[in-house]
């Protein structure tokens, strides 16, 4: 009895290397399954927020594009202004009477027409509701 245990033992000894060896190469044969998660989350990172941000930015670039003299605009700095010339980089841009400024075309940000949409809009919110009523 006491031979048989020793001799498990031994073998045992023996053959564990083998054993992890084979285990090892095992592991690093799954193809593309690693990958799988990888590639779910760049699926969801594309649509919810790079495919959004590009169809944001061609529309903008489409809006760029059909500027015409005469309209009113919004810059980025929130200035509020009509276009008096275009260019291919550059739009004057005119504030009051006689004060025009020259600013880059990308520096647009919307048409102002879009800000007297939101005004004509009811306000919802429960601050000016209260507001109101106290007046």
């Amino acid at each position: 009895m006491k031979w048989l245990v020793i001799k498990w033992f031994i073998l045992s000894w023996m053959w564990s290397p083998l054993a992890f060896a084979e285990a090892a190469a095992g592991a690093g044969q799954g193809g593309l399954t690693p990958f799988i998660p990888l590639l779910i989350i760049f699926g969801i990172f594309y649509f919810l927020i790079l495919r959004p941000q590009q169809k944001k930015q061609k529309e903008h670039q489409t809006f760029l594009t059909g500027l015409k003299k005469g309209d009113m605009v919004i810059t980025n700095a929130g200035i509020i202004g009509t276009i008096r010339t275009l260019n291919d980089k550059f739009v004057t841009v005119e504030v009051d009477e006689g004060v025009c400024l020259k600013i880059l075309r990308g520096q647009i940000a919307e048409n102002a027409a879009n800000l007297n949409k939101e005004e004509s809009k009811p306000k919802g919110s429960l601050l000016s509701q209260t507001q109101e009523e106290k007046k």
